[in-house]
């Protein structure tokens, strides 16, 4: 039976399934029948991006899918190749004739790529792609706070979200500190860091094992009790049904905790520092 995902509401009046569908690596039929077989387990936030290469099988897997379009949440992200003003629009279009979608529920700047010091004119663009209708909320993803701070001074328009890595081995708790400051949501990528990691994690192991449940219900449960909206990635149907699992039980504070205490400063998973990573 399908089981209700909480939703949260976004500073634009917007809502949001807490927990999403990661379709990064989703290509070709096997990709479409993947975000399908996801959708008619219950989710109904599915996640991908210009530069994931495969938005056109993220469509197909939401028409196979049967489920209607108004009541999904489809969110894309702007690669930094098409930061400009101009090329931002119509990197956007594109992405939704390849969907055949006529609106976003959420697009995000993929990457601040402060090096090529464009990324207020892209949310410029975001702003307006907004007021015409083809996206309902608009954020960012990968934004440092400094990042978050000047496209909202100079535009006056703050993002509804940011998408960055956060797992058990980087918590992002000051980042999550400045989001709840200005009222943006948060939002999780690799929310499960690597499976070799967090499958072989013994505080994380004991937590599971007293709640009956799997490691990746764990973190995905932990990652809900600390108010962010994950996007965990699978082909499995078995799986992907497993990963919606986790509104039965709840966490106790402890466990919260020594979940958190495994962040470390270099806990990043790969050589990504929005401060200097740079994605066109």
């Amino acid at each position: 039976m399908e089981k209700a995902i909480p939703e949260v509401t976004l500073n634009d009046g917007t809502t949001l399934p807490v927990i999403g569908l990661g379709t990064y690596g989703l290509w070709g039929n096997a990709g479409a029948n993947a975000v399908s077989s996801g959708i008619n387990a219950g989710y109904r936030l599915i996640d991908t991006a210009y530069n994931y290469e495969n938005e056109g099988a993220v469509g197909e897997g939401i028409r196979r899918s049967g489920i209607p379009r108004e009541e999904l949440w489809v969110t894309s992200k702007l690669p930094g190749r098409y930061h400009t003003y101009e090329k931002a629009l119509v990197a956007i279009q594109e992405s939704l004739y390849r969907l055949q979608l006529d609106y976003f529920d959420l697009y995000l700047i993929h990457w601040p790529m402060p090096n090529q010091d464009t990324y207020v004119e892209a949310w410029q663009a975001l702003i307006d792609a907004q007021k015409w209708g083809l996206v309902r909320s608009i954020g960012v993803s990968n934004f440092l706070p400094d990042h978050l701070e000047r496209i909202i001074q100079e535009t006056g328009v703050t993002p509804s979200l940011n998408q960055v890595e956060l797992h058990p081995f980087f918590n992002q708790a000051h980042q999550r500190k400045v989001h709840a400051d200005h009222g943006i949501q948060t939002q999780s990528w690799s929310p499960i860091a690597k499976a070799k990691d967090i499958l072989t994690n013994d505080t994380i192991e004991e937590i599971a094992e007293t709640h009956n449940k799997t490691i990746a219900q764990v973190v995905l449960r932990w990652q809900y009790q600390i108010g962010s909206v994950s996007i965990p990635r699978s082909t499995s149907p078995e799986r992907q049904r497993e990963n919606l699992a986790i509104f039965d039980f709840e966490l106790s504070e402890e466990e919260m905790t020594s979940i958190s205490e495994l962040s470390r400063p270099d806990g990043r998973l790969f050589d990504m520092d929005p401060a200097t990573h740079e994605e066109f």
